[in-house]
């Protein structure tokens, strides 16, 4: 054979491409070999669950189906912790020649790393785990296909051989193509490959400074194979095979969640994909095997095809690192919601290396011990601190802030300035979110006092004056004022917010107490009641009512003082002095209606109603006084802040 005599002459090396890409199929097969044997020990422990179907795993790394499926559909106990399958033997023959494969391509280009890898193969072969019978120990499977750090496996043996494939295709590539290492290409594949590294050259910029994202394209088998390490992780690779415009996607990693977020990016594609995430380890224990996944897309155009291969390259580059950075999300809001964060950030091409990068914990650690430190204690999650939807917010815009800032070359103390001061700001709109339940308060306070106002105008025009409806209607309008008071203090103590919100909170609700007893003791008033107490009542109404309306204006203006807004502040501190204002106007009413009672010699049904109505009046004015004080000094922090 040529093959035998250009390696007797001593020129193994001219046969290096094509053994390298024979040991990248042989590497594409065994994956599969050794995941049907996971798959057969699962039916044999468990033969009332479906059996795994690996068809298209099977067909995608050129090995006929029908005899992976009978193998795994006829897999049965027959003994303790024993099993045996049709064809098992032939399997497991088939097995050590691929793993044989790959060791003669490593070896042609690294003749100690064969000799290295040999060895380690003729070990596991002298255990008995590669014995060629029909019949094998459960426990032989783990040890081969595991990955376990304490001991050697041919899963392990594997993976190095990959690598070590992978640097040889690289050594030996015929040429660059767009930072892609090729050989054995023909004409129609390099748009393919063009295409691919599109993709990834759009978004490589993101990894900086992690190593990964080596690519690797060669024809093997009748289509074309494209190859990317993606990191730096043993079981994560990529690998695509491209014919005509019909693209193969085969994707392992050591992360279901991972796996499940890779798929996810091309929603915007007809692509079916099917794995073995529901099936990989099971009946075998925590062995760390990896998790394949398969997608399949069929372009009408070749145009389709390389949009799908372009989307594919530009997707890798979020894979680095995910899973570290979805644990660090994770102890600043829900699980869920961190996989959201990186979905989206993917999405943008925003990513979260640069977060990474610039410190990530460490960076949002500075910000709340500088921007909140009384605000989010030490553990505090920030969804429970901002709340849900104001914490992904500000997530996403620490990891754009991170990315921006490296891309620009900014400094990190720049990024952390950046990061603290939107941290202040949600945590503003958090005291704002507050305040206006403090505002819904006082709309109901002038709710209340309207309403007595029309009561005692109904009384001085001699109508009709219903004292049950208004007091019914009153009642009504303090238990829903109780519910917001009773939610906002509760908000206040679950987001650590200022206690001065709860004092406000505390001060508008004495406000309404007292409104609506003011509003029960007007519907005990006599109906004909002497018009001057009347006319009395009714201009210590209007007070009060001017009152709610201050102080409703002077919470709104509040609300926007963070914003940096010198007229809100402005506004807002206007309001504490007419709300002053406005309580010594209710006390000069209030005493001018109590020597009309006394002078003017009233029943004592008219007395007591007129002069406790006053009162209660009155008082609710004292707590809107005590409530502009409060206001105040929020206003005061703010601008200080």
């Amino acid at each position: 054979m040529k093959t035998h005599i250009i390696e007797e002459l001593g020129q193994g090396g001219i046969l290096l491409p094509a053994l390298v890409a024979e040991g990248l199929a042989a590497n594409d097969r065994i994956k599969v070999r050794m995941s049907a044997l996971q798959a057969a020990a699962q039916h044999a422990q468990e033969p009332g669950r479906p059996a795994s179907d690996l068809g298209v795993e099977s067909q995608t790394a050129g090995i006929a189906p029908a005899a992976i499926a009978t193998l795994i559909g006829g897999a049965r106990l027959i003994g303790q912790g024993r099993l045996a399958a049709p064809d098992l033997a032939k399997l497991m023959q088939e097995i050590a020649e691929d793993a044989g494969a790959m060791i003669r391509a490593v070896g042609a280009g690294a003749a100690n790393d064969g000799d290295r890898a040999q060895a380690r193969l003729d070990t596991i072969r002298a255990a008995g785990l590669l014995d060629p019978v029909d019949e094998i120990a459960i426990s032989h499977i783990v040890r081969l296909t595991g990955v376990d750090a304490g001991g050697d496996s041919l899963h392990r043996l594997v993976m190095d051989l990959h690598k070590q494939l992978n640097r040889l295709a690289t050594s030996c590539a015929e040429e660059a193509l767009d930072g892609a290492h090729v050989f054995g290409l023909h004409s129609e594949d390099r748009p393919a490959v063009a295409a691919f590294m599109k993709g990834l050259n759009a978004t490589r910029g993101l990894k900086f400074n992690h190593p990964g994202l080596d690519t690797m394209a060669t024809r093997a088998g009748g289509r074309l194979l494209i190859q990317n390490d993606i990191g730096t992780t043993d079981a994560h690779v990529v690998v695509i095979a491209v014919k005509k415009n019909a693209v193969t996607v085969t994707y392992t990693d050591v992360h279901l969640a991972r796996a499940k977020f890779f798929i996810s990016l091309f929603d915007a594609f007809a692509a079916s994909w099917s794995g073995l995430d529901r099936h990989t380890a099971a009946g075998l224990g925590e062995d760390n095997s990896f998790y394949l996944v398969t997608g399949q897309y069929q372009g009408d155009h070749a145009a389709d095809r390389n949009e799908f291969l372009a989307a594919l390259g530009a997707a890798l580059v979020f894979l680095i690192d995910w899973n570290k950075a979805r644990k660090l999300l994770r102890t600043w809001v829900a699980k869920e919601d961190a996989a959201r964060i990186l979905e989206w950030a993917a999405r943008q091409r925003i990513g979260h290396r640069g977060f990474l990068e610039l410190g990530g914990n460490d960076l949002l650690g500075s910000a709340v011990r500088n921007a909140a430190p009384t605000r989010i204690g030490f553990g505090e999650r920030l969804d429970q601190a901002l709340g849900r939807t104001a914490a992904i917010d500000f997530l996403k815009a620490s990891l754009r802030a991170s990315t921006e800032a490296l891309l620009a070359g900014r400094s990190v103390r720049t990024v952390r300035d950046q990061i603290e001061a939107d941290l202040m700001r949600h945590l503003d709109r958090v005291d704002g979110a507050l305040l206006a339940a403090v505002l819904r308060q006082i709309g109901l306070a002038h709710d209340l006092v309207a309403a007595i106002s029309r009561h005692i105008a109904a009384l001085r025009a001699a109508q009709p004056a219903d004292g049950r409806l208004l007091t019914q209607r009153c009642g009504v309008i303090e238990q829903k004022a109780d519910r917001i008071a009773l939610e906002g203090r509760n908000e206040v103590d679950r987001l650590n917010a200022r206690p001065l919100i709860g004092q406000l909170i505390d001060r508008a609700e004495e406000a309404i107490d007292e409104l609506e007893q003011a509003a029960f003791i007007a519907s005990l008033m006599p109906e004909k009641t002497e018009p001057s107490l009347l006319a009395s009542l009714a201009e210590l109404c209007a007070v009060a009512e001017t009152a709610t309306e201050v102080a409703a204006s002077g919470i709104a203006a509040a609300i926007d003082v963070p914003e940096g807004r010198r007229a809100d502040s402005e506004d807002a501190l206007s309001a504490v002095t007419r709300l002053i204002d406005a309580e010594h106007a209710a006390d000069s009413r209030e005493r001018a209606t109590t020597a009309l009672v006394f002078g003017g010699g009233f029943d004592v049904a008219t007395s007591l109603s007129v002069i406790e109505l006053a009162r209660a009046v009155e008082r609710a004015t004292d707590r809107f006084a005590a409530f502009g004080h409060l206001l105040r000094r929020h206003i005061m922090i703010d601008l200080a802040a």
